[in-house]
């Protein structure tokens, strides 16, 4: 066995590994995105509608 036949073994065996854990990581890091975003709308719609309320609650 030569050496550069041992590093490719050496990659391949790695490459999926490597290639599984960077989609996880991918997927992961969009789902936290996509919860972070969701929460600040959140909050943005309920700072929105206690605006409202006070402002109705003021007129009467």
């Amino acid at each position: 066995m030569n050496q550069d036949n041992w590093w490719l073994n050496a990659f391949w065996s790695l490459a999926p590994t490597v290639s599984v854990g960077l989609i996880f990581w991918f997927v992961v890091r969009a789902i936290i995105n996509a919860d972070r975003n969701e929460r600040k709308m959140h909050a943005k719609v309920d700072a929105e509608e206690r605006a409202k309320l006070a402002r109705q609650e003021s007129e009467s």
